[in-house]
């Protein structure tokens, strides 16, 4: 493995963490003996073209600094490469390091983190969802959660930094039933009447709400988390329990697991990673080992 590593930062990540996290997560690389190059992008688009050249070019790692959409980013530069994917998570929701429990707004410990997994030739290797050719880590979300997400991005900053509260509320005023249609492994087709369907390759979504609680990161299926009609009502009572993802003991919620998923509803949009993938029906499918992540190995006794 070369001793060349890349940054890829996001300067705008959690209002301007990411600008500000680079320089300690790169003076532990270079601490630990690693030579260090940072690239930014102008835009979505060209900031993936430049990480996608220096995974090209044979970078020994590709380390993301800044939010999950920045990490959404990288996955699609690295997946189905032999290039590892670190984190610094500087971000807001910052769920995929979560889960890998990884350091989060501690840009100098994540820089380390990643050098001692470098060091040891480690990492682990975990499952992706994807989309077509769009790879996702953690949910894919349609219903009721996307709808706030597209309200929310619809409103832009004319909430500041209320926006996802006001989205929130408005979504809740406007609840309603969705007539889904789910089918599992290319089998049987489900006719569902749901507030919400999430489709989790990790388990959580929202910066730590476990809508997918109990998926794994390495087991080859996608946890599929339907809450079923429901009133405004229910859902503010187990909304809250969603954080300790004790919601999938409610008789409104079912679990599924699958290698593939298909959603078919009028009207939705999915969402995965925190970042708009387009209107359903989308076929979402569990691809094992598609990426290494520079992360510790989980206990053999996890489960």
């Amino acid at each position: 493995m070369t001793s060349e590593i890349t940054l890829f930062v996001n300067p705008t990540a959690g209002r301007g963490r990411g600008a500000r996290a680079a320089q300690p997560a790169a003076r532990a690389l270079r601490d630990a003996g690693y030579s260090v190059r940072t690239i930014l992008g102008e835009d979505a688009p060209d900031a993936l073209r430049r990480a996608r050249e220096a995974v090209e070019a044979g970078t020994g790692a590709l380390i993301a600094v800044g939010g999950d959409g920045l990490v959404s980013l990288a996955l699609q530069a690295v997946a189905g490469t032999p290039t590892p994917l670190g984190i610094v998570a500087v971000g807001t929701g910052n769920d995929l390091a979560r889960s890998l429990r990884l350091p989060v707004r501690d840009p100098a410990a994540a820089g380390r983190a990643a050098a001692e997994v470098l060091k040891g030739g480690g990492g682990r290797d975990i499952d992706l969802g994807r989309v077509g050719d769009r790879w996702f880590g953690t949910v894919l979300a349609s219903g009721f959660d996307s709808r706030v997400s597209e309200r929310g991005n619809r409103m832009g900053r004319l909430a500041g930094r209320f926006t996802y509260d006001a989205a929130l509320l408005a979504e809740l005023a406007a609840l309603r039933p969705v007539p889904y249609r789910l089918t599992l492994d290319d089998g049987e087709t489900r006719d569902v009447e749901a507030i919400l369907i999430a489709v989790g390759n990790g388990d959580s979504y929202g910066g730590g709400m476990r809508i997918c609680a109990g998926a794994e990161l390495d087991d080859g299926l996608l946890n599929v988390t339907v809450v079923a009609a429901c009133s405004r009502t229910t859902l503010l009572r187990v909304f809250p329990r969603v954080y300790r993802g004790t919601h999938l003991d409610h008789p409104k919620v079912t679990v599924h697991r699958a290698s593939s998923v298909a959603l078919a509803a009028e009207g939705l949009t999915g969402w995965a990673d925190g970042e708009r993938v387009g209107p359903l029906p989308l076929t979402a499918e569990c691809v094992p080992g598609a990426v290494r992540v520079l992360a510790p190995r989980p206990p053999a006794d996890r489960r």
